[in-house]
């Protein structure tokens, strides 16, 4: 049998339509989530605040990149990538039919689920791509190229999908949650059909100890526990604003106590925790990257539902569709910036690390000076034209491009080498710290007070440009604490 398609192993197709299934679910039923939670009772929706909703949108993103941390551990520990990325699928598709259930706890019941699914499938589908390929085979840039753009081909479809169903006065909410559902069965019988391709990888493979058995006993009388809790709560009557401030403090300490112990406590040569230090500041940058970022889902959300025309002479849309504009973009301009990155190389005025970050979080407030006029429309009585949202969301995914395509490669190539795995935990602590703050950076803003959305999205601006500023003006000084890394 041939175990080649394209001049790429025949697994990267199994892998390619899983993640594409899977992200297709995942931004779809992620772009109805605000609007379902703050849309009224009567029209289907849960009639909670736009704070609470979205501090519920900020834990829950955050959860997803954290429950990476313990998917991957089983992954390594217990069951083996492919069998992960299975019951994680299977997971995801019961969350998603669960979401469709128009009940206020089996919606926290399907979050939680997918939650947990996807913690399970999203960091070991990568990890079983990299195995596909030899060390130093050539195609491996362009093999995860090539799977990149099937995140961003479901990250495409997804809204537009899902959204045509919610947003449809014929169905609803639960029918857009219900097909993200079906997504993800599609994924998973495609995967399961075609694992084959895979041979051998993400297969071991494992004798389970004693303690093991403790901890796998222990977290599932702990996630049980939690199923039952939300069958018995009330939980409209939970402050979510709370919990993610608390969470957010926790998160915070957590990450302060790792660099303190590895800085001072790790046994770390001077080049060692000279590198750890530029680790820190680009975490810091990254987290606040994401906390703008990730008002697509949230507040840009809010904006384009409520306060931009959607309907035209010819035609309309639903405001759910723009939440696909930064995969769109992402496809279009991904091989440009690829492409600008190897010229600036050979003319040797490729940027560092440092300037990169720094460049994507100015490329972020310039998004948002976007909003600021937007806002400005809107609060003289008119409504915006997509076209504001559109050029945010343009100069969102430019600072994305800028800046995260880097950030998890250059974590690896920092950290020493025995806090390699930890640091790339650390990773997707910043975009979980990222996602809270934007949760409740969205919260902020108030519905019954459009005149001062233009001065909030101008303090966004603000806080984004000095942070880049400062990050830009010890570029020089982090790049020489790299040492030869770049």
């Amino acid at each position: 049998m041939n175990n080649e398609i394209f001049g790429h192993p025949r697994g990267l197709i199994t892998l390619f339509f899983t993640e594409m299934w899977e992200r297709l679910s995942y931004y779809g039923m992620r772009a109805l989530l605000v609007l379902f939670m703050t849309d009224q009772i009567i029209n289907g929706g849960m009639g909670f605040t736009d704070a609470n909703a979205t501090a519920i949108y900020g834990i829950y993103t955050a959860l997803v990149y954290l429950a990476a941390l313990p998917g991957g551990w089983i992954a390594d520990r217990l069951i083996g990538a492919q069998l992960a990325i299975l019951y994680g699928g299977i997971v995801i598709m019961c969350g998603h039919f669960v979401l469709a259930i128009p009940s206020t706890n089996a919606f926290f019941i399907g979050l939680l689920l997918v939650i947990l699914g996807t913690g399970l499938l999203k960091p070991n589908i990568s990890a079983i791509l990299g195995e596909l390929y030899l060390p130093g085979d050539p195609r491996r840039d362009a093999g995860f190229s090539i799977f990149y753009m099937g995140i961003n081909l479901g990250g495409m479809l997804g809204p537009l999908i899902c959204g045509a169903l919610a947003q449809n006065n014929n169905f609803g909410w639960h029918y857009g949650f219900a097909v993200a559902g079906v997504g993800m069965m599609f994924g998973v019988l495609q995967f399961w059909k075609t694992k084959k391709y895979l041979g051998t990888a993400g297969i071991k493979k494992f004798t389970i100890s004693k303690t093991q058995k403790r901890f796998i006993s222990a977290s599932i009388i702990i996630v049980l526990g939690l199923f039952l809790s939300i069958t018995q709560i009330d939980l409209s009557t939970i402050n979510f604003i709370k919990i993610s401030q608390i969470t957010t403090f926790i998160i915070l300490l957590t990450a302060l106590s790792f660099f303190i112990y590895v800085l001072f406590f790790g046994g770390l040569n001077k080049t060692e925790y000279n590198r750890v230090l530029v680790i820190i500041a680009l975490f810091l940058g990254a987290a606040m990257f994401w906390s703008g970022f990730e008002q697509a889902g949230s507040s840009l959300n809010l904006f384009a539902n409520r306060y931009t025309k959607l309907e035209f002479e010819w035609f309309a849309i639903y405001s759910s569709w723009l939440q696909s504009v930064n995969s769109i973009f992402i496809i279009i301009f991904a091989p440009i910036f690829a492409y600008l990155w190897i010229f600036l190389a050979k003319k040797n005025l490729n940027p560092s690390t440092p300037t990169k970050f720094a460049l994507g979080l100015l490329l972020l407030a310039l998004g948002f000076l976007m909003m600021v006029i937007a806002s400005n429309i809107v609060a003289q009585g008119g409504k915006a034209m997509p076209t504001w949202l559109l050029m945010t969301y343009l100069f969102h995914t430019f600072g994305e491009l800028t800046l995260s395509p880097v950030g998890l490669s250059v974590t690896t190539k920092l950290a020493p080498k025995r806090y390699v795995g930890q640091m790339m935990g650390i990773w997707f602590v910043a975009s979980a710290l990222g996602n809270l703050i934007a949760g409740q950076i969205a919260g902020e803003f108030d519905s019954n007070n459009i005149a001062n959305f233009s001065d909030q999205y101008l303090g966004i601006v603000i806080t984004i440009s000095m942070a880049g500023i400062v990050l830009l003006f010890l570029s020089k000084q982090l790049q020489r604490l790299m040492g030869n890394v770049e």
